[in-house]
């Protein structure tokens, strides 16, 4: 059944929840390098995967970065490259799935955090609260692309207690602090690459780090478990975790685009910032400080307690034109059913914030005109 037009939106300012941006002449480069691979029949790790490993280190400036097919792969080899089974992993409460999970299918008990509410993230104090003589690890996750300010004590907190710092940056592609790239900061620092996120490889994930030995056996793991890619000797208990050319050659083309993407996000956020300051029912959740450079994967508002989100977002879609994602994450993995076992402790503040918030449209074509009709129909309906 069609949907009514939306009656207060003007002609052309419909914004979606995301869109995938790639300009026709970046689709045509695309073609013309997968048509050259189809021709040489070298569909998996070839130079082209072997070149974007290259500019991806070079963007978060680390010595390795290992291409893999997700970053729930990236996740679980970094694992268990730190070597996690049979002990426990520290992870927030406010992650998505696979988070979890990768410590799981590595061997080892994830054990749940509560949010900080100043940066979505995870505060020193909270990990310290939970570290045991069983941690193996302490998984931080950008959450929004924001890298917390923070993570400079989390890092001295971890190295002194000699836990392995790895950072789930699925969100944080080209986001840093204080001059330290997102994934830099730990043992090891996973990557996603799915259509949703800043930049995109179609699947794919990326792995890097600054120890030769992790990224060794990261690249053993990523195939089967072999020592090297002629020879057919396991050495480990791998899984089909490669990245294909095609995968690679869209991932290079975006990179490319990516200092220009978040730019763009960045402008739009800073519309945000601008127009929705003071604004009674919300607070802008990712502060716009000097010190975090985000890419605004998300803009994240939070809703105060009398707010109806469910209302407030078909509201905008119906009547404006202006479509909200869905939450970063609605439920706290500790309330998660696969997870049930493993709740140990209450997190009021993961789930007080999961509840809360919401995510303004931004991707990298939006217009202003687009923004500002987003700020307009957004203060409007909190107005009543």
């Amino acid at each position: 059944m069609p949907q009514p037009e939306p009656t207060h939106c003007p002609p052309g300012l419909a914004v979606p929840a995301a869109r995938i941006d790639f300009q026709p002449e970046d689709r045509r480069w695309i073609a013309d390098r997968i048509e050259e691979i189809l021709a040489t029949g070298q569909l998996t790790l070839g130079p082209w995967g072997a070149e974007f490993e290259n500019e991806f280190a070079h963007l978060c400036g680390v010595e390795h970065a290992v291409a893999v097919n997700s970053g729930t792969a990236a996740l679980e080899i970094a694992l268990r490259a730190v070597g996690v089974a049979g002990r426990r992993v520290l992870v927030p409460a406010n992650t998505f799935f696979a988070t979890a999970a990768a410590v799981v299918h590595a061997g080892a008990t994830p054990v749940f955090m509560d949010t900080d509410p100043a940066t979505f993230g995870t505060a020193p104090e909270e990990i310290e609260r939970r570290l045991d003589a069983d941690t193996a690890a302490v998984i931080v996750v950008h959450i929004g692309g924001y890298v917390s300010p923070r993570m400079p004590e989390i890092q001295a907190l971890l190295e002194r207690r000699g836990v392995a710092l790895v950072e789930d940056a699925a969100h944080a592609h080209g986001s840093s602090y204080d001059g330290t790239a997102a994934g830099a900061f730990g043992a090891v620092g996973a990557f996603s690459f799915y259509p949703t996120k800043v930049m995109t490889s179609g699947e794919g994930g990326m792995l890097v780090t600054n120890d030769a030995d992790i990224a060794a056996e990261a690249r053993i793991h990523r195939d089967q478990g072999k020592a090297s890619f002629t020879q057919n000797a396991h050495t480990r208990m791998g899984y089909n975790w490669r990245m294909s050319e095609p995968n690679a050659i869209i991932g290079i083309r975006h990179l490319q685009r990516l200092a220009d993407m978040i730019a763009a996000r960045r402008r739009i956020a800073a519309i945000y910032d601008a127009g929705l300051l003071g604004l009674p029912g919300i607070t802008t959740a990712i502060p716009a400080a000097a010190g975090p450079v985000c890419n605004y994967y998300k803009y994240l508002v939070r809703i105060d307690a009398g707010v109806d989100r469910r209302e407030l977002k078909q509201t905008l879609k119906q009547r404006y034109g202006v479509s909200l994602s869905g939450e970063v994450y609605d439920t706290p993995l500790h309330l998660q059913p696969v997870f049930e076992r493993y709740h140990q402790h209450p997190l009021q503040q993961a789930e007080q914030i999961c509840a809360r918030h919401v995510c303004l449209p931004v991707f990298a074509s939006m217009s202003d005109a687009q923004a500002e009709h987003v700020v307009s129909a957004f203060t409007d309906v909190l107005n009543g």
